[in-house]
């Protein structure tokens, strides 16, 4: 499928569901791919943050690509996380989502090295060169350890092949000034990490959000996306309280650092959309925390459920 310009709405980005011994399961991915395809979202990102990719190996990531492609079979654009510490690795990758039929490649700064802007943009325009996908930014500071500064994506958006920037910052001023930059070029996409800051940003000039919750209850985002492009003031806040509800109690839960995807993936398994696997270095939240843990989602179920 061809890549709208620019892309708009609510795309999860997709958990990798694994089973014990790290391989990809299929039955669990068809199963997350028809449940967020059902509920309208305007996208699909694989082998993203919220997908482990740098937890896979290239079997697992080459077969996640094909068969989402395959399943997804072009009624919405694949967009395929390319980011590897090796730039030919990265290249392969974009190789596969081009066969398996993606409609676009997104990639983070590299990471693990020292490297400043004037290699940081030199990086991006060398992938841009090389893929035959459109590329998306991707600013991710606080894994990669260092921002896409605002004048390095300026220099980066005159690339022809380079067509948008996925911003995880969490940085409100930095999102805003992004839409200032592209006020004139209005082509090129804008989409929010964070999915709590859907709101803001979508009155900034956002395009969407690549909202992780929407793996768990999709239509919760959509309904939020579209109750804000009809300015039905008083539905967008009931939805962002549960937004925000379901975000302090399934992705707070506990003191580890992996929270986040821990709660997600747990929460998963709770309604039978994977089996709550984590690739190591993570691990699954215990016996006991998961009791815990259950009681919150039984509790953003019945919210959720209370306002869609």
């Amino acid at each position: 499928m061809s890549f709208p310009k620019p892309l708009r709405g609510i795309i999860p980005p997709l958990i990798t569901p694994i089973h014990e011994d790290f391989t990809l399961d299929h039955t669990s991915l068809i199963k997350i791919l028809e449940h967020t395809i059902s509920a309208g979202v305007l996208g699909i990102f694989i082998l993203g943050t919220t997908g482990e990719f740098a937890s896979l190996n290239s079997i697992v990531k080459h077969e996640l690509i094909s068969m989402t492609c395959a399943k997804v079979d072009g009624q919405i654009p694949v967009l395929v996380g390319i980011t590897d510490c090796s730039f030919n690795e990265s290249l392969n990758l974009a190789a596969k989502a081009l066969d398996s039929g993606a409609s676009a490649v997104v990639a983070t700064s590299p990471f693990y090295m020292n490297i400043g802007q004037e290699e940081l943009v030199n990086y991006y325009q060398k992938l841009a060169d090389r893929v035959e996908l459109p590329l998306l930014l991707y600013n991710m500071p606080s894994h990669t350890g260092m921002a896409i500064e605002l004048s390095s994506v300026a220099i980066l958006a005159e690339h022809p092949n380079i067509i948008g920037i996925k911003d995880s910052s969490g940085d409100l001023s930095y999102f805003e000034s992004l839409c200032d930059l592209f006020k004139e070029k209005p082509d090129f996409t804008i989409l929010v990490g964070p999915e709590e800051y859907l709101v803001e940003t979508m009155n900034m000039g956002g395009h969407g959000a690549v909202a992780g919750g929407a793996n768990l209850f999709p239509e919760l985002y959509v309904k939020l996306y579209e109750a804000i492009l009809a300015k039905n003031y008083e539905q967008v806040e009931a939805l962002q309280v549960t937004v925000l509800f379901l975000s302090k109690n399934l992705y707070g839960h506990g003191t580890y650092k992996s929270n986040y995807l821990k709660g997600l993936k747990a929460s998963m398994s709770f309604s039978g959309l994977c089996k709550g696997i984590l690739a190591l270095p993570l691990f699954p939240y215990s016996e006991n925390e998961k009791t815990s843990l259950k009681d919150k989602y039984d509790a953003v179920l019945a919210r959720v459920t209370s306002v869609l």
